[in-house]
């Protein structure tokens, strides 16, 4: 049941979109719906429904950490992370997101600087001025594709207060009720593995990807290129295992990489790390911690 629940997500998307458009041609006066009070209790009582169906998630029978390869190479960060603590991503369930992890390169990487996380200004950093962009992606496990996209555009960094605040308060919603989580993920590849696991890759760099559903791709092929496509602050890697291939019905399934080696937190996000919660993955990188994947 909670499957096709969350299998339904663009469906409740759609209908709320038709709640809220209904308020508002109330208030403006272009159509005078029936029963007064009543109506409007209806209106908000489908609101608080369809709001609650669009955050349901399925929950997998697969509680013990499935081992899989690092989608990268080379010495990286984690942001939202189950190094950190599950779920990783602000208490996501859906789509598959319980053990999702962001990754990027640290501030200092080989011999050039990134961007900062926030900076002044009006408009966000280029994509092209981060280390990462453009980095190799590789497929976790052997397995089948199952889905690609790579036609949306590599937008600006959302690094500046005007920015960051426009994108948490109108482009992700935008997004989500315009798109769904083709808006949210951006271009992207999904694989389903051989052990009945699946994988999806998000925010990969426009016309990158290198494979097509139906392929058959091994551990540590290329599948595309990191981009800043989808719901994104700056350029980095979303990547998820999860139960089933189409991500709304998915449900997240905890990863560890078998490939990496831990370093230190990385000193601009020194300020915010905080130490991994009970539920954290062991042997994963926690938020703002440096790994090297071999």
């Amino acid at each position: 049941m909670r499957r096709m629940i969350a299998r339904l997500r663009r469906l409740w998307t759609a209908l709320l979109m038709a709640a809220l458009l209904s308020i508002l041609a109330d208030m403006l006066g272009l159509i005078s719906p029936p029963g007064g009070f009543v109506w409007v209790l209806a209106v908000i009582g489908a609101i608080v429904l369809l709001s609650a169906a669009m955050g349901v998630a399925p929950r997998a029978p697969v509680k013990e950490p499935v081992e899989v390869a690092a989608p990268v190479r080379g010495r990286w960060i984690a942001v939202n992370s189950p190094g950190q603590k599950i779920p990783s991503h602000g208490g996501a369930r859906s789509r598959g997101q319980l053990s999702a992890a962001d990754i990027t390169h640290p501030t200092h990487h080989e011999h050039d600087e990134n961007p900062p996380l926030v900076r002044r200004g009006w408009r966000g950093s280029r994509p092209e001025e981060f280390t990462c962009f453009g980095a190799p992606i590789r497929a976790m496990a052997d397995g089948t594709v199952t889905e690609t996209a790579d036609g949306q555009r590599d937008q600006r960094a959302r690094n500046t207060w005007p920015t960051l605040l426009w994108m948490m308060t109108v482009e992700g919603a935008v997004r989500e009720l315009l798109f769904g989580y083709r808006g949210i993920f951006g271009n992207r590849v999904v694989i389903a593995h051989d052990d009945g696991t699946c994988a999806a890759y998000a925010h990969l760099k426009r016309g990158s990807v290198t494979v097509r559903p139906g392929q058959r791709v091994a551990q540590g092929d290329l599948i595309g290129r990191l981009g800043n496509t989808g719901n994104t602050s700056m350029p980095h890697l979303h990547v998820q295992l999860m139960d089933h291939p189409v991500i709304d019905a998915a449900a997240g399934i905890p990863m560890r990489w078998t490939n990496i080696e831990l370093e230190d937190i990385d000193p601009q996000w020194q300020k915010h790390a905080k130490a991994p919660e009970r539920s954290a993955l062991e042997g994963m990188p926690r938020d703002g911690q440096i790994f090297r994947a071999l």
